[in-house]
C-alpha cells in the first residue's frame, strides 16, 4: 500500500479511499437509486464528451495517490456499460501497489469478469437485494432475473476475483429476505453486507421509516444462524463485521443511519463528469474536469485536491435529521455508493 505522506481534513480524517464514478448510466432502475418515474425514457444521460475520459481518470487517481489514497473503487452508474472498461482498470493498477476494486450489479460479469482479471481486478462486490426473483425484479424496476446475478457471481468467482455482496435493505421490500441471503452465501467463502436503507439523493422518496436497523438486522439473522462480533479489519471500515459462531464464514452490516461511522470516514468520490465530492451526502461537488481541461499542471492538480480535503468538514450522518429528505444531494447514479 502507499507509503506517501497523508493529506488530512479539519477533523483529522486522511484520504485514503477514492471512488471513481465512469458512467451515470445503467441498465437497473432499482428503486432506491434510480426510480423509472424520474430516469426515465426521456432523461438526459451526460454525452459520452462530458464524462471523464480513461487518461483524465487515470491523471486524477494519481494526484489522490500523491495524498496518500490506498484504495480506488471503480463505480457507477454500473460502471461495465462503459466500453472497454478493462483498460481503464490496467491504467490504475499500473499506478501502483494499490486495492483496485468494481463494485457492479453483475448483470454484464458474464462477459467482462475474465477480461477484468487479465486487466490486474482482484476484487468485485456485487450488488444482490433478494433471492426471491419477484422481490428481485420488483426492486429492479426492469424485470431482470436474479438467476442471471447469481450467473455473475459465479462467473466472477470462476475468473479469480474475490467476491462481496451488498444487500440494501428497505423496510416492506425484501427485509423479509435477510435469513435467506444469509443462508445462501453462507460457508461460500463470499462476504455478504447488508446496508441500511440511506437517503442518498432526492429522487427516492427516502423516510426513516424505510429504515431496517442494523441491530435488527442482526438479530434477525443471529436467531437463525447465531453471529458474534469480530474486530474491524482496518479503521474507518464501513461495515461492522459479524461471524458465524459455527466457523463458516461472516457477514457486514454497513449501518449509516443508526449507527453512523463519520468520525473514520476516509472516503472522496469523483463523479462521472469530474467532479469531487468529500461525503457520500453532499450537496454540491468541486470541479476538477475544467482544471483538467483547462490546461492545469500535475502541481496544481494536486494543490487543488489538497486543499479541498483540508477544509473538509463533513458529519452528514452524525447531524442526520428527521428534514434530510428537504434538503438537495447529488444522485447515487452519479457519485456511486
Amino acid at each position: 500500500m502507499s507509503t506517501l505522506p497523508s493529506t488530512f481534513d479539519t477533523l483529522g480524517r486522511p484520504v485514503r479511499d477514492l471512488r471513481i464514478s465512469v458512467t451515470d448510466r445503467c441498465n437497473f432502475r432499482c428503486v432506491y437509486c434510480m426510480p423509472k418515474e424520474v430516469f426515465g425514457r426521456g432523461y438526459r444521460f451526460m454525452d459520452r464528451k462530458e464524462l471523464l475520459s480513461f487518461e483524465e481518470i487515470e491523471r486524477l487517481a494519481g494526484a489522490f495517490v500523491a495524498h496518500g489514497v490506498e484504495k480506488l473503487r471503480i463505480t457507477g452508474g454500473e460502471p461495465l456499460l462503459r466500453r472497454d472498461l478493462e483498460v481503464l482498470i490496467e491504467r490504475l493498477t499500473g499506478l501502483g501497489e494499490l486495492d483496485v476494486a468494481l463494485t457492479t450489479n453483475g448483470a454484464l460479469l458474464p462477459q467482462k469478469a475474465e477480461l477484468l482479471v487479465a486487466a490486474g481486478l482482484e476484487r468485485v462486490t456485487v450488488s444482490l437485494d433478494s433471492l426471491d426473483d419477484d422481490t428481485f425484479r420488483a426492486m429492479n424496476d426492469v424485470g431482470f432475473p436474479v438467476k442471471r446475478v447469481l450467473d455473475g457471481i459465479d462467473a466472477a468467482a470462476a475468473a479469480g476475483l474475490k467476491v462481496k455482496i451488498n444487500a440494501v435493505v428497505k423496510r416492506g421490500a425484501n427485509d423479509d429476505q435477510l435469513v435467506a441471503l444469509a443462508r445462501h452465501f453462507q460457508g461460500s467463502g463470499h462476504i455478504l453486507r447488508f446496508i441500511e436503507y440511506m437517503d442518498v439523493g432526492a429522487t427516492n422518496g427516502w423516510r426513516l421509516d424505510d429504515v431496517v436497523p442494523a441491530a435488527e438486522i442482526v438479530s434477525t439473522i443471529s436467531a437463525a444462524l447465531p453471529l458474534e462480533p469480530a474486530e474491524e479489519n482496518y479503521r474507518g471500515e464501513v461495515a461492522r463485521r459479524w461471524r458465524y459462531t459455527d466457523g463458516s464464514g461472516e457477514i457486514g452490516v454497513i449501518a449509516s443511519v443508526t449507527q453512523p461511522f463519520c468520525g473514520d470516514c476516509t472516503r472522496s468520490r469523483i463523479s462521472a463528469e469530474g467532479r469531487l465530492y468529500t461525503c457520500l451526502f453532499a450537496t454540491r461537488g468541486h470541479d476538477l474536469r475544467a482544471l483538467l481541461r483547462g490546461g492545469a499542471d500535475d502541481a496544481e492538480i494536486h494543490a487543488t485536491i489538497g486543499r479541498i480535503w483540508g477544509r473538509r468538514t463533513d458529519r452528514y450522518s452524525e447531524e442526520r435529521s428527521s428534514r434530510t429528505a428537504e434538503l438537495p444531494r447529488v444522485e447515487m447514479s452519479y457519485i456511486g455508493g
